[in-house]
């Protein structure tokens, strides 16, 4: 990924994919922001962790921390769907986006959103697809995705 190690605007910011350590940086707090994170316990964020990498470049979590404060700010995900239509093409997911909510409005969002869509470009990926609520569809347009269909749920859960 080409971005891997990119400071953004110089501020003490920079995108990557996540690491163990990030658990104690506030992770799942940030998580929190977005939706349900139950508490996790340290062995149980490592063993996702490792199961998650297994999946290598397939599945990738990035975050921005904020250098000074040393907290994660922002996150998102993608994995890569491996189809048999379009001649046997991949799709990208990006999945659980989320900026905290004392740094929004520093275009941290974007900047995770096209580091997921240019990883998902670089797997030879035909397309990337999300879903998100009506109130942020303004911004995923302004991320250059357009709405298609509609999203359908059923929980287990």
């Amino acid at each position: 990924m080409e971005n891997s190690n990119s400071s953004i605007e110089g501020n003490n910011l920079r995108v990557r994919k996540l690491e163990l350590s990030d658990k104690s940086k506030g992770f799942l707090e940030l998580l929190r922001q977005l939706t349900v994170c139950d508490s996790v316990s340290d062995k149980e964020f490592e063993d996702r962790f490792k199961e998650i990498s297994m999946y290598g470049d397939d599945h990738v979590i990035c975050v921005i921390e904020d250098e000074i404060s040393g907290k994660i700010i922002a996150s998102g995900s993608v994995f890569i769907e491996k189809k048999f239509i379009r001649k046997c093409g991949k799709v990208g997911h990006i999945e659980d986006v989320v900026v905290d909510a004392g740094s929004r409005g520093m275009q941290l969002g974007k900047k995770i959103v096209g580091f997921l869509a240019d990883h998902a470009r670089s797997m030879g990926c035909y397309k990337v697809i999300l879903d998100c609520s009506d109130e942020n569809k303004v911004f995923y347009e302004k991320c250059g995705f357009k709405k298609k269909e509609i999203q359908m749920v059923k929980y287990f859960v």
